[in-house]
């Protein structure tokens, strides 16, 4: 695909608000308006999503729950529910696939829809995005973001713009000065480490980003560097993929106390593979790589793995492979998380593979966004 291709595309970006956070509300009338968290509790929980009523103190996803208490005394906490979260991501889906069949979910709350060619031959895909949105409310009582724009890096830019419950729309001819008005932080895959390395070298803009060369930024930022050259030019040619293959399958958990006991960890170890059993099936998948991960009372992290010359999925021979990498080395201090997964999976594509084949097709007319 070239450039001039990828500017005839119409791509949107669905991001829900506060998902998991915004389910428990609907479900439950008394806790709207007051800040809440979806996390496993204020001792050793982390925050897995957090109510705009919470976010309104500072408290964000991934935060320890104890910091989020803190930060919020009055904070509500509430055990996950993936069961229902997926029932009301599926309902969503469907949705989507009333407009397109070119749809990239990424997680239970968010995708990318490719609307260039779309099934009710609607030319607008601004209009198409405020359908969309208004049919999620309608059917789940939910609010969606939505950011519209010719490639995903631009789109899911756009749909972090106007939330909760709004929408952006960047038009290929106002897509590079976005970029360059746009502050390095909310290019999307600028982390804080990144960040603070940008700001060190004089870059605080895309603008500041786009004046620098390609080699000087893979000097600094290595592969990165490329990518970054690229998309401050507003290519990112990256093709919407309705089959998403994931590179491994993994399931983890941390404990509400430290562990140092073997007895005790074989047993969190033998549940750990039974929930990662149950996604292996779903997926009617299987891989020849697992890999351990442990997370210590100190934070550290190990990761011990095994690559076997043959597939497995059952669950079985997996425990016997997560335990003996378990025990590879003694354990150099108590035990607070434990993960395994399973990686190297059967039907994984190449790495040189071509996508190009997925794109959709290039000759369209020109129509407004």
């Amino acid at each position: 695909m070239t450039k001039s291709e990828q500017d005839k595309r119409k791509i949107i970006h669905v991001d829900m608000d506060a998902f998991f956070a915004s389910v428990e509300q609907l479900d439950q009338p008394d806790l709207k308006g007051i800040p809440l968290v979806v996390g496993g509790g204020e001792d050793r929980g982390v925050v897995a999503a957090a109510s705009y009523e919470a976010r309104k103190f500072g408290v964000r996803s991934a935060m320890s729950g104890r910091l989020a208490k803190r930060l919020c005394p009055e904070l509500v906490f509430v055990s996950p529910r993936f069961d229902r979260y997926k029932e009301v991501s599926n309902q969503i889906r469907t949705i989507f696939y009333r407009y397109t069949d070119l749809v990239e979910p990424l997680s239970l709350d968010e995708a990318y829809l490719d609307v260039t060619q779309n099934k009710f031959k609607n030319p607008s895909a601004t209009l198409i995005a405020q359908e969309i949105r208004q049919q999620i409310f309608d059917q789940t009582g939910l609010t969606a973001s939505a950011g519209i724009s010719i490639n995903k890096f631009v789109a899911k830019i756009a749909s972090d713009w106007n939330k909760p419950n709004g929408q952006k729309t960047i038009p290929p001819e106002e897509v590079l000065d976005f970029l360059a008005q746009l502050e390095i932080k909310k290019f999307y895959g600028v982390g804080k480490k990144t960040k603070e390395r940008m700001y060190q070298l004089g870059i605080f803009t895309g603008k500041d980003l786009k004046s620098q060369t390609e080699s000087f930024l893979r000097e600094h930022f290595g592969k990165s560097g490329n990518h970054f050259y690229q998309v401050v030019r507003g290519i990112h040619l990256s093709p919407v993929k309705p089959e998403r293959v994931p590179k491994s399958i993994g399931a983890e958990r941390t404990f509400s106390q430290n562990l140092t006991s073997e007895i005790f960890l074989e047993e969190k170890l033998k549940e750990i593979t039974e929930a990662l059993d149950r996604r292996i099936q779903r997926h009617k998948s299987a891989g020849k790589t697992i890999t351990v991960k442990i997370k210590y009372s100190d934070f550290t992290i190990q990761t011990r793995s095994k690559t076997l010359t043959h597939y497995i999925a059952d669950k079985s021979l997996i425990l016997d492979h997560s335990k003996a990498l378990l025990y590879q080395e003694k354990l150099k201090d108590s035990v607070r998380l434990i993960g395994v997964a399973l990686s190297n999976l059967k039907g994984q594509k190449s790495k040189g593979a071509s996508a190009e084949k997925d794109s959709p097709l290039s000759a369209q007319l020109q129509f407004p966004f």
